[in-house]
């Protein structure tokens, strides 16, 4: 059975004789609303039909159950899972560690680091750890995260926009929704019109 939301598993249906209540509400075979009937008479209906008598509902008053395919309907169910988990992407949160003032150039491959990282469809967050008296420029990381986020202004938007934690200061950016591919699209459909022109 369900419990506080927890999905019932294939395994936990009732099924046929397993079902031990004395009426049901029924669910015929063609998904029309039979009503209340005798357990005994949702059993003589699903043997007629050749398919499974299986509660879909226990928790209602009478328990709601339907005549169905029993082995078909476990086949779909775990199907659909399979479906959901797949469709599940995994986000990672990816990171690039600076310092204030970072040379330019080894700030070039972070940056090339996260362009990478926001292509693949990961977030990154940038942070600068600061330092002893470094502490009293929080301006010159803040100038930093500026000119990273503009570098990748093409391809990502800010999630958490620049803040303090502690000794750090970070910035989260997210993929920007496919703006890359939008102008694909619209490019081969302005093709396809001269074509047919």
């Amino acid at each position: 059975m369900s419990i506080r939301g927890v999905a019932i598993s294939a395994n936990e249906f009732r099924v046929n004789e397993g079902i031990r209540v004395a009426e049901v509400r029924l669910i015929g075979p063609d998904g029309g609303n039979v009503g209340v009937v005798s357990i005994k008479q949702a059993l003589q209906i699903a043997r007629d039909a050749e398919m499974d008598l299986v509660e879909v509902s226990p928790g209602a008053t009478p328990p709601v159950c339907r005549v169905m395919d029993f082995g078909k309907f476990i086949y779909e169910k775990a199907k659909k899972e399979r479906e959901a988990k797949k469709s599940q992407t995994k986000i990672e949160v990816k990171e690039i560690r600076l310092r204030p003032k970072t040379n330019e150039a080894h700030r070039g491959f972070k940056v090339d680091d996260a362009r990478r990282w926001l292509n693949q469809g990961h977030k990154v967050r940038v942070t600068i750890k600061f330092r002893g008296r470094e502490m009293d420029y929080p301006e010159i990381a803040l100038e930093d995260l500026k000119e990273v986020t503009q570098a990748l202004s093409d391809v990502a938007v800010v999630e958490v926009p620049p803040q303090m934690e502690g000794r750090t200061m970070l910035v989260v950016l997210v993929p920007a929704k496919g703006a890359p591919k939008k102008k694909e699209k619209t490019e081969q459909a302005e093709g396809q019109k001269e074509a047919e022109a």
